[in-house]
């Protein structure tokens, strides 16, 4: 069962707390945290584009010259591609690129990216996380006591509006509720910054 330093807002330590093995002790799966990264992109993903082809351009439904004595080449419509304002050719349409991944998946890769994180020391945990102003100031302190230099993560154990506008404006720096928290989130960072109530409810709700 790891083991995991607990500070404080001002980054001094506040003791020690077990974290469960299940969830924070497992072994690394890259294959898996790879697949749910590759879904949560896809999903996101709009594929919205969309262009004409010939049959959808306004106009050209007569022959521009007739089919031969004119010298010119054999035209059918002014709307064919090689015309200015013609079609596209193999024209991009919308479509959906969206994945699925089972549940089972997902939560064995979140639990995966989670571990590799306490294995390399970049998940850290606080004993609460209270602004008393919601400004800018405040997350700034708590970033450089913390040694949080590269992008991090900060998962509450709920949407605390303060610190949501208190952290919206700080660099490299984002939040979030525990029940929000995804593979994605958890990779994308160099570091992740849990409340202990969010520890627990991470362990209560995958730790069955």
């Amino acid at each position: 069962m790891p083991n995991i330093k607990v500070y404080k807002m001002d980054g001094t330590e506040a003791g020690e707390m077990s974290l469960s093995e299940k969830v924070f002790g497992a072994e690394y799966n890259e294959a898996l945290i790879h697949q749910a990264v590759v879904t949560r992109l896809a999903n996101e993903r709009q594929g919205t584009k969309s262009t004409l082809t010939r049959t959808e351009v306004r106009g050209g439904g007569r022959k521009p010259w007739r089919q031969k004595g004119t010298g010119n080449a054999r035209q059918g419509s002014i709307r064919a591609p090689q015309w200015t304002k013609g079609g596209v050719v193999f024209a991009p349409k919308s479509r959906d690129y969206s994945k699925d991944m089972n549940k089972k998946a997902k939560i064995a890769a979140l639990i995966s990216a989670l571990s590799k994180k306490v294995a390399d020391g970049e998940l850290v945990v606080v004993e609460s996380l209270e602004v008393k102003e919601g400004k800018t100031k405040e997350m700034e302190a708590f970033k450089k006591a913390l040694n949080l230099n590269k992008s991090a993560v900060v998962v509450m154990d709920n949407a605390d509006e303060k610190v949501i506008l208190a952290a919206r404006n700080v660099e490299k720096l984002s939040t979030l509720p525990v029940a929000q928290i995804s593979t994605y989130e958890v990779v994308a960072n160099a570091k992740v910054v849990l409340t202990k109530a969010a520890v627990e409810k991470i362990e209560e709700v995958y730790g069955e």
